[in-house]
């Protein structure tokens, strides 16, 4: 029997993150015991029957006590409070890392709280659906996906490397950069994605020429692509709009911008700039699609 890279992992919060993690863990052998914390009493049954955990608490202290990894799978906007309540129990030498969709935020929140012998390695996996809760987790998330590790000043190496290795396990490549770079990243890549679709989404159904059951009967992929997105978990995206402020504002404005030479050339009749824009980015999306292919390809 293969030894688990962990004796113990602590998982706080079980949503879709969280229970993929466990369906990964529990698929690779990763940990020996898998303990969660969960607000509400059905997610903590629920995790317990579909063998997602060991353990099961309310109390997020509870569940990390004695851990030798332990992750915040949580809204961003939590991570000071629970850190401070778990600081206390931390097992000396652990690593403490999350999955959150911000880092600078979360670094500034969870630092001030920690002991000096806990090896704080922030992380993001950039995997998810549009649906939440213990039942929507699977272990193939994780699969052919990066997941993004940005090491603090003077993080601990063998921690950051055995972090590392462990999301390889989860079925991750496994990026490392800054968080203040992983942030303007993350707001180009997704946040305004989704702050896009949010919008589109509430213009369709509020525009009275047209109605509801009209967007519903007529939607075409895209839009039906869009109403996806629009269905994620609204305290998540509350929270990572609010947390990555400077970098989601920066790239929004020049969106906007862009915008405005899209208006202007619809206005002004130009098709020759609008065939330009729709052929730049058709054929960044053919260099998307071939990245991935090869990337699979490797494994």
């Amino acid at each position: 029997m293969t030894t688990p890279m962990f004796d113990k992992v602590a998982l706080i919060g079980v949503g879709l993150i969280g229970s993929s993690l466990c369906h990964a863990m529990r698929r690779a052998g990763l940990a020996g015991t898998i303990s969660a914390s969960a607000r509400t009493q059905k997610t903590r049954d629920t995790a317990l029957r579909l063998g997602l955990v060991d353990e099961a608490y309310e109390n997020a202290a509870d569940a990390v006590r004695d851990a030798d990894l332990v992750i915040l799978c949580i809204p961003v906007g939590l991570s000071g409070v629970i850190a401070r309540d778990i600081a206390p129990v931390l097992k000396p030498g652990a690593i403490l890392s999350d999955v959150g969709s911000v880092k600078k935020s979360v670094i500034e929140q969870v630092m001030p709280h920690l002991p000096k012998d806990v090896h704080f390695i922030p992380g993001h996996p950039i995997a998810g659906t549009e649906h939440s809760g213990p039942e929507a987790g699977f272990a193939e998330l994780f699969d052919h996906r990066w997941s993004i590790l940005t090491p603090i000043e003077n993080s601990d190496g063998a921690a950051v490397a055995q972090l590392k290795k462990f999301w390889e396990g989860c079925g991750s490549h496994v990026e490392i950069m800054t968080a203040e770079h992983h942030d303007l990243v993350l707001a180009v890549t997704s946040h305004l994605p989704h702050l896009i679709a949010f919008n589109i989404v509430g213009t369709a159904t509020d525009l009275g020429k047209v109605t509801d059951s009209e967007v519903i009967k007529y939607a075409a992929s895209g839009f039906r692509d869009f109403t996806r997105i629009a269905a994620s978990d609204p305290v998540m995206w509350r929270d990572v709009f609010l947390h990555n402020k400077e970098a989601v504002l920066e790239v929004l404005s020049r969106f906007n911008e862009d915008i405005g030479i899209l208006t202007r050339a619809i206005r002004d009749d130009d098709g020759e700039k609008l065939e330009a824009l729709i052929s730049r980015t058709r054929k960044i999306r053919r260099d998307l699609l071939e990245e991935e292919a090869q990337e699979k390809g490797e494994d």
